[in-house]
This record gives C-alpha cells, structure tokens and sequence, in this order.
C-alpha cells in the first residue's frame, strides 16, 4: 500500500472536501480522486461517500481511521529516523511571517528544533502578507506563515489553512465601548483607530468597511497596536490571538459584522524543499493545531492527520 494513498484518504475525511483535502496534500484535485479510488480498489472497500455537499467516510472507512494514522505516523517515524541519521537536521530555513504568527507559531518552533538539533539555522523575515507571498514565490523564502489576504493567491502559488480567530476590537477598560459584548463597523467611524500598516489584510479590512477611517496609527505589529491602544491612543483593530507578551488592562470585543481572519501557510507549487523545511513546515502546522481552541471557543483550525512532537 502507498502511504500517501492513505495520506489522502485521512486529509479528505478531516477537511470534508476533495478540494480541500488536495489543498493540504500539496497534488491536484483530479489527482486525490484517483488515488483514493486506487485505494478503495486495492482494500477492496468503499471508504467515501462522494456528494455536492463534500464527502463522508463510509462504515468501513470509518473504521479503518485508527489504523490508517497508525500507519502514516510510523512512516513518519521512520523518515525522521534516517533523516536524523543521516545528519539531515541541518542547514537553513528561511520563513516569512506576519507579527503574530512570528510570535504564536514560528517562534515556538524554532525554539523546539534548536533544542534539539543545534545545527539548523533559521531566517526569519517579517512583514505584510502579500510582501511574504512575493518574496516565496521568488524563491526568497522557503514559506510564510501569513494572514490570508481576500484576492487568490498568486499563480504557482499554494495557501494551505492553518487557524481561523474572530477580528474585533482591544480597548482600554475606561473606554466608552468597554462595556458592550460586541461591536458594529459603525460604532468605530467616529472614532480614532489603531491598526496595523497600509498594506496589511488588517488595513484592507478596514477601508473595506469605514469609507474614510480616522487612522492614527499605522503600526508594524500587533504588539505595537495593542501598547498604543493602552496608552490611550483609540480603539484598536485586531483578531483575538492572544500572545505570550499580552498588555494588561486591554478588553476585546467582537466585531459582530465582520468575517473571522484566517491564518495560512503559503509555499510553492511543485516546489521541493530541503528536509529540514519539510520538518520545520510539518512542526509549524502542528503547533497552529495546538493553539486551537476547544470546541464552542472562538477559534478553530483543520486537524491534521500527522500531529506528532519532534524532539
């Protein structure tokens, strides 16, 4: 059997889609529809229904679920072996990422691989979203770790999703909006605002919705917008993803009228990365699965099949 056949079948049972499943695996949507039809021809069983609306395991797919982790993780297992073996845990990587994800994702990541495996080394580039888009397609940047922007991604291009969170609103507990449980676009046009810089998806956001908003602070990252907003600058435009350097005395408050932002991994099509980029992007993914919230929270992110710690 081909693990990737099984790689497939796990993605499109958590994502729901073919489409989707394609997305995160990296192949053509044509290409995961064979191969999983390759896959029920060779077990000998149906494992999806296929409909408009997406698909669903069957009974026997449902139960071969377990075992078909089972076997992805110990493939995994043994590539890391030899890769360790082989002294493959070396060299650098070079990651583009928004501030937030710089802090949330990326860091941590670095953090773990270099405890363990001293000879990588790392590039870490920070700035808007589509500046990083531009800078992998060059091949500047091994993957960004960005905020998706609404246009489609660029040709040769790939965004694969990594975490959704809720935009709104931080204020200081004296403001007069303090007190509500959510906000309207509305509310904030006659108000000074603090946001992130023109040419971020958070200044998009924005000017999308405020004709003309009062914008006194452009800033470079979310941090920065959250110290103006404390220092009683004005209201501050951001997601809920909470960080490791929160200011205290700050209140968010949902934007009822708003969509969520999402979180993406952004790389090359057809591209192939160096080893230590494939672990490096697979421990990237996992640590955005690890700061989902629970159900009923108000962010959530696609589960992956090959959640596992690298040490």
């Amino acid at each position: 059997m081909r693990v990737e056949r099984a790689r497939y079948f796990l993605a499109a049972v958590e994502t729901g889609s073919l489409r989707s499943a394609a997305d995160r695996c990296g192949v053509s949507q044509p290409t995961i529809g064979q191969q999983l039809t390759l896959l029920e021809e060779e077990l000998d069983v149906v494992l999806l229904t296929r409909s408009r609306h997406g698909v669903r395991p069957t009974a026997a797919g449902q139960a071969l679920l377990e075992p078909l982790h089972r076997l992805v993780q110990a493939e995994d297992g043994v590539r890391e072996a030899a890769m360790e073996s082989s002294g493959s845990y070396r060299g650098r990587v070079q990651i583009g990422g928004v501030s937030v994800t710089a802090e949330m994702i990326i860091a941590p990541v670095v953090g773990r691989l270099r405890k363990h495996h001293p000879g990588l080394r790392f590039t870490v580039r920070e700035g808007a979203s589509t500046e990083l888009e531009a800078a992998v397609l060059a091949g500047e940047l091994d993957f960004g770790v960005i905020t998706m922007p609404a246009s489609p991604a660029s040709e040769g291009l790939q965004r694969v999703p990594l975490l959704t969170a809720p935009l709104g609103v931080y204020l200081r507990a004296d403001h007069p909006l303090a007190g509500r449980d959510h906000v309207n676009w509305r509310d904030l046009a006659t108000w000074p605002i603090v946001t992130m810089r023109s040419g971020t998806v958070m200044w998009e956001i924005l000017h999308q919705h405020l004709q003309s908003p009062d914008v006194v602070v452009q800033a470079m990252s979310a941090r920065t917008v959250k110290v103006m907003v404390g220092q009683g600058v004005g209201p501050g435009i951001l997601a809920r993803l909470d960080t490791s350097a929160d200011i205290t005395g700050l209140t968010w408050i949902p934007l009822r009228d708003a969509h969520p932002i999402h979180l993406c991994l952004t790389q090359r099509q057809g591209s192939q990365p160096s080893r230590p980029a494939r672990i490096v992007r697979r421990l990237i993914r996992d640590t955005a699965q690890e700061l989902a919230p629970r159900p009923g929270s108000t962010a959530q992110a696609p589960r992956d099949s090959a959640t596992r710690r690298i040490q």
